[in-house]
């Protein structure tokens, strides 16, 4: 029906462009022919990333004078979930049999031991075209593998390093460090960190955890919980999943609550009253304003992250965005480490675990706003970073079950696209390459014990340093080691070991306070300004120091 609709309309899909090509040379060779006779000549760049169908019509075009040019590198195919196969580029000799092979192996951007180490990693791989990179920067600084408690640390251990490397620099060079990973959802607690530290960071390839749609969706659906009457809340998830609920509905419910000075909700709550809405929308609204009543309910008797995962069933927002597509499971493990983050707030009472909750990632979200013109560290998953270069390269999460990812660990041939594009991440670095992995970390809600990524084995000890024993079961040393100074592991129950009753501290946003009670990683705060009166503050994020 869709193709059907697309031809009525004299529409193509961008999918269809190449196929469709393809279907034209071959119901009339005689198109093909003027094609071949103007492309005499053809060079296809990063072929190792074509799919079918590309290379299909590559054929078709080269066929006639076979005068094909291809680059590509069979180590940096990392793309298979989009469509592209290996076997394009594997299979070209025997394609083109009398085809000239000219290897490139001379690298201008790392440093030979980095070299080295990518080169023992992925020369595991069975699928690959031998080859061993070299470079005349001989030597170079040895690799650095960190094993922190908990992905906080890990984050923590990042932006200490960071800020080390450029304390005492006039003007310090953030635009040399990046931090790679697996996953978008990884990006949340190195954001947290790094806005604590005052570090700034951008995100390329990607949206700042907090801006991302479906967290901001599900943030709206808390507020609206906790505070009914929040409008702006209410106005972006009325329709979220589609609810059939149209703009003239809207406008007509906007204008009665405008004319009896009420909120929008609260008009919603009297809509049989505005007579120009048709039956049909009162049902609607009044099954939206049930299933608000049941959240409100289940707030009463819930924490933070339990009212995130009703939200995310009983609303529909799951079920829409469980399309079966890798999107849509990018935007599901995105909500599952917002309920990592509320977990936090469970040892709060039912109903308070919610308010603050949303109180404190508030606060993160206003100090979100740093300018990405601006000189800052980059944050970008590993498929986004191919191509590009930094001084500086951290590689965080590499745990079996994240990198490689839990999806690759059945499938040979996954777990070979795992390599490579651990692979693809290492040549990043010009001059200092960080491997970081953590003891024990939530993730997508959940907390786990991961060992360490099996990829890092491959490594020879020789060429890297370690912050604890190589024989050890990896056992944490002290911090001392990487910078000769000590670093505060600052978890939820450290940070809360340093802050007692009296203590004075100073908010980034509401100034001068005393702590007035600890309690279970949140302490009370009586602030200077009595605007701002008392606060509850989760140690974790809050934008605090002593003072």
């Amino acid at each position: 029906m869709y193709q059907k609709n697309l031809q009525k309309n004299n529409a193509l899909d961008f999918d269809d462009i190449i196929m469709k090509t393809v279907e034209l040379f071959k119901k009339f060779p005689e198109i093909l022919d003027q094609y071949q006779e103007k492309f005499k000549f053809i060079s296809v760049d990063e072929y190792q990333d074509t799919n079918r169908a590309q290379y299909v019509l590559i054929n078709m075009l080269a066929g006639k004078y076979r005068n094909l040019c291809v680059i590509g590198d069979a180590d940096q195919s990392i793309y298979s979930w989009r469509g592209a196969t290996i076997q394009n580029i594997l299979d070209f000799e025997k394609d083109y049999p009398e085809t000239k092979i000219v290897t490139l192996d001379q690298n201008y951007r790392s440093t030979q031991n980095i070299l080295d180490c990518a080169n023992q990693i992925i020369s595991k791989n069975s699928k690959r075209k031998d080859k061993k990179l070299w470079t005349v920067r001989a030597g170079g600084d040895k690799l650095s593998e960190w094993v922190a408690d908990n992905e906080r640390h890990e984050s923590e251990l990042i932006a200490r390093e960071i800020s080390n490397l450029l304390r005492g620099s006039e003007y310090p060079t953030y635009n040399e460090f990046v931090v790679l990973y697996r996953t978008n959802a990884q990006s949340r607690v190195i954001e947290e960190v790094f806005l604590r530290y005052g570090i700034p960071y951008r995100i390329v390839g990607g949206i700042k955890f907090y801006q991302r749609k479906e967290i901001k969706d599900v943030l709206s659906y808390l507020r609206l919980i906790s505070n009914p009457n929040d409008t702006v809340s209410l106005l972006r998830i009325i329709n979220t999943p589609q609810r059939k609920i149209g703009p003239r509905t809207l406008e007509l419910i906007r204008n009665f609550a405008a004319i009896h000075d009420i909120s929008f909700y609260q008009a919603m709550l009297v809509s049989d009253n505005i007579s120009e809405i048709p039956k049909s929308k009162l049902e609607i609204i009044e099954s939206f304003i049930k299933m608000t009543n049941k959240l409100q309910d289940l707030n009463k008797g819930n924490n933070a992250a339990d009212m995130i995962t009703h939200v995310f069933n009983i609303t529909g927002y799951k079920k829409m965005l469980d399309d079966g597509s890798v999107e849509g499971e990018a935007r599901i493990e995105n909500v599952a480490e917002l309920i990592s983050v509320a977990q936090k707030y469970d040892q709060l009472e039912a109903g308070m675990s919610l308010s603050i909750f949303l109180e404190e990632i508030s606060l993160i979200s206003d100090l979100d706003n740093l300018d990405e013109t601006e000189n800052a560290v980059t944050l970008m998953t590993v498929h986004s970073a191919k191509g590009l270069e930094f001084p500086n390269v951290f590689i965080a999460g590499l745990e079996e079950g994240i990198f490689p990812h839990t999806r690759s660990m059945i499938d040979r041939e996954d777990l070979e696209e795992e390599r490579r594009l651990l692979y693809v991440a290492m040549t990043r670095a010009k001059d200092k390459l960080y491997l970081l992995h953590a003891r024990e970390r939530t993730l997508y809600g959940e907390s786990r014990t991961n060992a360490p990524s099996q990829f890092l084995e491959d490594i020879d000890e020789t060429l890297i340093e370690r912050n604890f024993g190589r024989n050890s079961g990896r056992k944490h040393i002290s911090l001392e080691n990487i910078s000769g100074k000590p670093i505060p592991i600052e978890t939820e129950k450290g940070f809360e070991d340093e802050i007692s009753i009296g203590d004075k501290i100073y908010h980034d946003t509401f100034g001068n306070g005393i702590v007035i009670n600890v309690a279970g990683g949140v302490i009370t705060v009586a602030f200077e300004d009595c605007k701002v009166g008392v606060k509850k503050l989760a140690l974790s994020v809050a934008p605090i120091r002593k003072v």
